[in-house]
Formats: C-alpha cells, sequence, structure tokens
C-alpha cells in the first residue's frame, strides 16, 4: 500500500518536469520577536500575491514555436528523450512552404512531430506513452499550471490566446500551434476555395 502511495505522488511531479515547470521550494521565515505568525498561504516577506494562470505554453523542453529548422533539429540533438536521426526523420509536405520532422521518442514520449512553414516551427504534437503517463495525469497537471480549459469536448481539452493553442488529444497526445500561422494559412485555403467556387460557377455558366 505505501508503494502504490508512493508512485501515485511520484508521476504528477514527473509530469510537471516533464512539461518544463519549475517547482518552487520556499521556507517560511520565523516571525520578529513578539510578533505573531503569518497566516498560511500569505506571502512571506512583502512578497506578490501569486498571479493567475499561466499562458497557454509555446515551448517543450527548449523547442519553441517560432524556431527555425536548424535550432530545432539541434535542440532535438542534445534531448535524450528524442532520438533524431538526421536528415532521414526530415520530409516535405504537399502543402507549399511546409516541412515535417517526424522523430521517435524515449520514455514518457513515443513519438514528436515537428511541423514548419516558411522554414518556422508552427506545429508540434508530442504522442505520449500510455505505458509511463496517463490521460488523468497530464490534464491535471495542465489544469494546476494553466487553470481550466478554454474548451473541452470528447476530443480534447484545449488552451488558447491569440498567440497559441495548446490542446491535450485524446488518446494521449499534446498540440501545440502558433495561431498567427493557423489563421495565414486558414485565410490563403479560403481565398483558394473562394477562386475555385468562381471557376466553377463561370464553367457551369458557359453550358
Amino acid at each position: 500500500m505505501r508503494k502504490a502511495r508512493f508512485a501515485l505522488a511520484v508521476v504528477p511531479v514527473l509530469l510537471m518536469a516533464l512539461l518544463g515547470t519549475r517547482a518552487a521550494w520556499t521556507q517560511a521565515a520565523p516571525p520578529a520577536a513578539g510578533g505573531s505568525p503569518a497566516p498560511a498561504g500569505a506571502p512571506q516577506g512583502g512578497a506578490p500575491a501569486p498571479s493567475g494562470p499561466a499562458a497557454p505554453a509555446r515551448s517543450f523542453r527548449g523547442v519553441e514555436l517560432g524556431m527555425d529548422r536548424d535550432s530545432v533539429i539541434a535542440a532535438l540533438e542534445k534531448d535524450p528523450i528524442f532520438d533524431y536521426r538526421g536528415p532521414e526523420d526530415l520530409s516535405l509536405l504537399p502543402s507549399p512552404n511546409q516541412s515535417l520532422i517526424e522523430v521517435a521518442g524515449l520514455s514518457f514520449v513515443r513519438r514528436g512531430y515537428f511541423q514548419f512553414y516558411e522554414g518556422k516551427l508552427w506545429v508540434m504534437i508530442l504522442v505520449l506513452n500510455p505505458d509511463k503517463v496517463d490521460h488523468y495525469s497530464v490534464y491535471t497537471s495542465l489544469v494546476a499550471k494553466y487553470g481550466e480549459p478554454d474548451a473541452l469536448d470528447p476530443k480534447e481539452s484545449r488552451w488558447e490566446d491569440k498567440t497559441t493553442r495548446m490542446a491535450l488529444e485524446r488518446p494521449l497526445s499534446l498540440r501545440y500551434m502558433d495561431m498567427t500561422v493557423y489563421g495565414k494559412l486558414r485565410e490563403g485555403a479560403g481565398a483558394k476555395a473562394s477562386a475555385e467556387e468562381l471557376d466553377r460557377q463561370g464553367f457551369l455558366g458557359g453550358l
């Protein structure tokens, strides 16, 4: 029973380390002579009150949205959680100006996908290892840092602001997305669809 409790306590700590959080270990200062102890949870030494939830993350273990491809490759090569093999893990996508790095993962990460637009990273997808971590533990760790999700459905939990979307997807993967690039690509796709519709109408009108 003690071993089971220990394992349950360790998993969130490992998740926080995996997600790049930093634990703040503090020790309350003793009260001044004749003074009374500060209430539990009160800021010590005039420290500012805790801020709200963090903004959605744009990085994972040193790899950040907006980085160029060479910088991402250098980070993957140094990180023992990824097994980057070299050019064979890099491929071009059918979409214009887009490329992809697909790399095997070790331990908590089973596989990583890093997608680039015009040479800059705009999507990261990390497929997590269900033998090492579970959906509920990842979800509770994310809520503890980023607050309740902005959108929640059976497929995903999503945290989002004007620049970044971070999603925990089922069965067990994390997705980070640059919303500026997403909007640009979406506008381009809409313009292309409109042009195709105009071509279609012109064709039908000439029958």
